[in-house]
C-alpha cells in the first residue's frame, strides 16, 4: 500500500474522533473526504450535509449527484480526484459553518493537501474560496485561477448553487470545462527541465 494511501487512512481515523469543536457533539459521522491519494486535482466544498453524515462520505446528496455529472463531463470519476470539505462535520440545521468551526478543522485540510499534493485545488462555494480569496466575492472571481503559495486554485460556485439557481448551472459547466487543461498545463511545467540561467555578458572596459 501507497505510503499516501496509509497517511490519509490514518488521518480519517483521527478525523473521525475529532473533539476539536462543538461540531463533534451533534455529528452522527465525521465525513474526512474520499478519493485518489494520489490526484492531480482536489476538490474542497464547505460542509457535510445530512446525507453526508448518514453516510460519512462528501457529496453523496443531491448536490452530489450534480458534481458526480460535472466530473463526467471532464472524462472523470470521483475516484480519479480527492473530495473534501472545509469542515468535517455537519453544521446543524445545514447552517453555515461558523469562523471558529473552520478554524478548528482547518489543520485537517491541511495535512490533506500536504499527504495529496494536488496540481489544482478547486474551492466549492464561498467559504472555501475564503480560504484562499478573503474578502472576495465568488460571483466576481469564479473560474478564475491563480496561484498561491506554489499552488494553483480555481475558484468555484458550490454545486448546490445550480439546485436553488438554475441560471448558474450553465456558469459552473463552463467553468469546470476550463479544469483538464488547468491539470495538463500544471503537469507540463512538473515535468519540464529547469531552464539555465542567461550567461552573464561581461562587459568590455
Amino acid at each position: 500500500m501507497e505510503e499516501q494511501t496509509i497517511a490519509l487512512r490514518e488521518l480519517s481515523a483521527n478525523i473521525a474522533t475529532c473533539p476539536k469543536c462543538e461540531l463533534s457533539q451533534t455529528r452522527t459521522n465525521a465525513v474526512p473526504g474520499e478519493g485518489d491519494p494520489n490526484a492531480d486535482m482536489v476538490f474542497i466544498g464547505e460542509g457535510p450535509g445530512f446525507y453526508e453524515d448518514q453516510q460519512a462520505r462528501p457529496f453523496v446528496g443531491p448536490s452530489g449527484k450534480f458534481l458526480d455529472e460535472l466530473l463526467a463531463s471532464i472524462g472523470l470519476k470521483r475516484q480519479d480526484v480527492y473530495i473534501c470539505n472545509v469542515v468535517k462535520c455537519r453544521p446543524p440545521g445545514n447552517r453555515d459553518p461558523l469562523p471558529d468551526e473552520i478554524s478548528a478543522c482547518s489543520p485537517w485540510l491541511e495535512q490533506q493537501l500536504e499527504i495529496i499534493q494536488p496540481k489544482v485545488i478547486v474551492t466549492l462555494g464561498r467559504f472555501s474560496m475564503s480560504r484562499y480569496f478573503p474578502g472576495q466575492s465568488i460571483g466576481r472571481i469564479h473560474g478564475q485561477p491563480k496561484e498561491i503559495d506554489g499552488l494553483l486554485i480555481v475558484p468555484m460556485y458550490h454545486p448546490a448553487a445550480a439546485l436553488h439557481q438554475g441560471g448558474l448551472r450553465r456558469t459552473i459547466q463552463e467553468d469546470f470545462a476550463k479544469l483538464p487543461g488547468l491539470v495538463e498545463e500544471r503537469l507540463k511545467q512538473a515535468s519540464a527541465p529547469p531552464r539555465e540561467p542567461e550567461p552573464v555578458q561581461m562587459e568590455l572596459l
